[in-house]
């Protein structure tokens, strides 16, 4: 089969890998119909992200048919349709327990396109099937069911969960792409007074601006200041990062107003300073996290309703065979006007979103 083979930093290619084949009692191979990517496979082909060795397929994000499954594996049949999950989970080791899936250490969490093969392919194996694939609704298109495999899982309990976002809030978003655009319209659903999507593309906080942000600004125009404007000077309650570099982040504890809270999405590949000398005293909450995917089946049930807007953050569709091109779209995102690229599906009617002048 054909799959997207990491090679080292700024080395990869489309090419021929051997077919996977079920390892253990508990493996899938599921039919990639449907794959995305992330800006974690952005932070990998940079060298962020260590722990991926060369000659790994790379992509954690799927929706596919079960073509095979192990003797164990209950939940899923051959010819099901399924959302593969970003977070791999063996149900049995105490995290997993504890639904901190992410943290599994029964051989499961972030796993796919990590430490195993992953799903930029035409097949992939999947272990720990039973709890690591989704049986879809009829009523989900794969375009739109595949991004509910990481980016809203991630925003949702990483951001907003753990932001504890609450009715009347003002809630700030560093960071407009897509993680930033689904915390925004998941935050929406704790009723916030406001929205506030920081970033540095005009084609992005465009985006914010339809998918529900009530102001946007521009990160190299003060938004410290737009957000004290609008909380007579208290700050927000809730700041989200969404893009994973140092000056980000320090932005973040600047804007958060005493007691609210701070929710680290972005992947770091550098430090950060944290600047204690200005935070010991302001009562502030500082969380990170890797994405459990616990709320996942909450996802789907919402997407299924049309409560959950995931349509329109894709903007472009390829063919599997054109990888590289679509890698190379969705890492220019401030010419192109990339927000999410999904690759396998037909093509469909793009979003015309103007590129950054």
């Amino acid at each position: 089969m054909k799959g997207f083979v990491f090679h080292g930093p700024g080395q990869s290619a489309w090419q021929d890998v051997p077919d996977p084949a079920v390892k253990e009692p508990t493996d899938a191979i599921v039919r990639v119909d449907a794959v995305t990517i992330c800006g974690t496979d952005l932070h990998i082909l940079k060298g962020d992200v260590t722990e991926v060795r060369p000659g790994t397929v790379l992509g954690h994000e799927a929706v596919g048919e079960i073509v095979e499954v192990g003797g164990d594996v209950r939940t899923v049949r051959p010819g099901d349709r399924v959302l593969v999950s970003c977070i791999t989970a063996c149900g049995r080791c105490r995290f997993c327990r504890e639904s901190a899936y992410g943290q599994c250490r029964g051989g499961g969490g972030w796993i796919l396109g990590h430490l195993i093969d992953g799903t930029q392919a035409e097949y992939v194996r999947v272990p720990y099937a039973d709890l690591s694939v989704h049986a879809l609704p009829t009523a989900v298109e794969s375009k739109d069911a595949v991004l509910l495999a990481d980016i809203f899982p991630t925003s949702y309990e990483v951001g907003v969960l753990n932001g504890h976002v609450r009715p009347g809030d003002t809630v700030a978003v560093v960071g407009a792409g897509p993680i930033g655009l689904a915390a925004i319209t998941t935050a929406r659903l704790f009723a916030p007074e406001r929205i506030i999507a920081v970033d540095l593309a005009a084609s992005r906080l465009e985006a914010a601006r339809r998918l529900g942000a009530d102001a946007v600004a521009d990160a190299r125009e003060d938004p410290e200041q737009l957000i004290a404007d609008l909380t007579d000077g208290l700050g927000a309650d809730v700041v989200i990062e969404a893009v994973g570099v140092p000056e980000s982040f320090e932005l973040c504890t600047r804007m958060v107003r005493p007691g609210g809270h701070v929710a680290n999405i972005g992947v770091h590949g550098k430090p950060a300073t944290l600047h204690l000398e200005d935070l010991w005293i302001k009562n502030v909450t500082i969380t990170t996290g890797l994405v459990d995917t616990h709320s996942t089946p909450t996802l789907l049930r919402m997407a299924a309703a049309g409560r959950l807007p995931t349509a329109q953050l894709v903007t472009h569709s390829f063919p599997l065979d054109r990888m590289e091109e679509a890698y190379d779209v969705f890492a220019r995102a401030a010419d192109t006007g990339a927000l999410k690229v999904v690759l396998g599906e037909q093509p469909h009617e793009e979003i015309a979103i103007p590129a950054a002048r």
